[in-house]
């Protein structure tokens, strides 16, 4: 028999099928794209107070779609990791789903302020900014963690504890915006933490190398925008659904 043929590791910026980044960035890059088009024909079909909503969603996966087709590229010619793409991404994605927390709440409250939106931006320019500029070394990469650092905990502050966290937790409050409202602050929580772990461990420790690093940072995104939007949609869906009076999506 012939001997097995050894995959070659130059395919001159095609996937090679032996690199499972690559091959996430390429997935991801994709499923943003459809999700991109799912969440513009369903902003056709829900009731007006959610439509820009959905709109600015399918903006938030449009923007990491764009930007994870040059990061594939990226990683495929050079083989090293994305950072500046990937803080070009979060510079535009993160402020998007800020905007989406004063969008549904505002919505169904028109009288909110406005300064929860600014406070919401101020944290992630704070966070996005400090970060890369650690990891960029423009600063000491300790000192960017811990005001990036600082920069998130504002935000957790805001949608927990300040004032986007108790107009959400009104009794009177919409059950659909109230729902929608949990599921984005538990992503923002739990899903966000993979990020300064990624920085800590990984850039500060040197303990977690670039192909696992990526691999991690790109299905966190996977989840943390997707599936963002996602319950967006679904509670602009069912709160649609019953303004009809028509059978509810499962919760």
């Amino acid at each position: 028999m012939p001997a097995a043929q050894t995959m070659p590791q130059d395919l001159h910026g095609f996937l090679n099928p032996n690199d499972p980044v690559a091959i996430s960035f390429w997935i991801i890059s994709i499923s943003m794209v459809a999700a991109t088009v799912f969440f513009l024909m369903e902003s056709t079909s829900v009731s007006a107070h959610w439509k820009t909503s959905m709109n600015v969603g399918s903006l938030v996966t449009l923007v990491a779609a764009v930007h994870y087709f040059y990061m594939r590229e990226f990683w495929v010619t050079i083989h090293m990791s994305p950072i500046l793409y990937r803080y070009i991404d979060w510079s535009i994605t993160v402020p998007l789903q800020m905007i989406e927390f004063y969008l549904i709440l505002s919505a169904v409250k028109p009288s909110i302020g406005q300064g929860m939106f600014w406070r919401l931006l101020g944290g992630t320019v704070l966070m996005l900014a400090f970060g890369y500029a650690g990891e960029a070394q423009f600063v000491p990469p300790m000192i960017g963690f811990v005001l990036g650092m600082a920069g998130w905990g504002f935000i957790l502050y805001e949608i927990f504890m300040g004032e986007a966290g108790n107009v959400a937790g009104d009794q009177q409050m919409n059950k659909y915006v109230q729902a929608s409202f949990s599921t984005m602050r538990l992503i923002v929580t739990v899903g966000w933490s993979i990020y300064p772990l990624g920085y800590f461990f990984g850039y500060l420790m040197g303990a977690v190398n670039d192909s696992v690093l990526n691999l991690v940072y790109n299905l966190a995104d996977f989840v943390n925008k997707i599936a963002f939007c996602l319950a967006i949609w679904q509670s602009a869906r069912n709160s649609t659904l019953d303004g009809k009076g028509e059978a509810l999506l499962p919760a």
